[in-house]
């Protein structure tokens, strides 16, 4: 695939934008089940965010790049969509990610 950079990051930031929509859409699935099955959840994604904007200097706060992930203020998105994790969950978690 022979492309100039600009159309590349045209390309990966409408995928981006797509995967943030397809997130928003799937609230039955949990991150709790994204992080056992991806190795990255919704929060994964909003640190990134915030991560690269702060190595560019640029201002978001964790509270921002969250509801641009979430599409709405994450302890609003908790409080409609996250259910409790079960110990199954939990243990797979322990597994996959031992740091989380």
């Amino acid at each position: 695939m022979t492309i100039n950079d600009k159309t590349r990051t045209e390309l990966e930031a409408a995928a981006f934008r797509r995967l943030v929509s397809h997130l928003r859409s799937r609230t039955d699935v949990q991150n709790i089940d994204l992080m056992n099955l991806a190795g990255f959840c919704r929060n994964c994604l909003s640190n990134w965010m915030k991560e690269e904007a702060d190595a560019k200097g640029i201002a978001i706060s964790k509270d921002e790049s969250r509801e641009a992930v979430y599409g709405m203020p994450y302890e609003e998105w908790k409080a409609k969509y996250q259910g409790t994790a079960t110990a199954e969950q939990l243990s797979a978690m322990k597994k996959v990610n031992p740091g989380h």
